[in-house]
């Protein structure tokens, strides 16, 4: 298992009418973690496209627990616990003062990028992963 943690402010812009983040924002907080665990594996996801790789969303589950604030931190955490063969999944915990507000994963294809096809992951980005599972 990978597991990288991050830290946001939630901006006023994040807020709806209600002051509490609104609902598809915490996608964007997701899209925050992913590309946060991918660096942090020496992999991150411009190297993934000069090699001709996208990585689509194909699934998302997200389940709300609580709420979010203007100029709360949140904690975003992400975890990969498996190695991909086409299909690749993480999963989020998002949390205010050790408060559950978010939980969900993104399951993404590995594509290719003239092709618009799933292909396998780069070799190189499996053998990244196996040092950490």
């Amino acid at each position: 298992m990978i597991t990288s943690e991050i830290f946001y402010n939630i901006l006023y812009a994040h807020t709806d009418k209600m002051g509490v983040v609104y609902y598809s924002k915490y996608l964007e907080f997701f899209e925050a973690g992913r590309n946060d665990i991918l660096k942090k594996i020496g992999y991150p996801y411009s190297k993934l496209e000069e090699k001709n790789y996208a990585l689509p969303v194909i699934e998302v589950s997200c389940k709300y627990h609580n709420y979010a604030r203007y100029d709360d931190l949140i904690k975003i955490k992400t975890i990969i616990n498996d190695i991909p063969a086409v299909r690749f999944k993480l999963e989020y915990e998002i949390t205010c003062d050790e408060k559950k507000i978010v939980t969900g994963y993104t399951v993404h294809s590995f594509v290719n990028m003239q092709k618009i096809k799933p292909v396998k992951p780069p070799e190189d980005f499996i053998v990244c992963l196996r040092k950490f599972i």
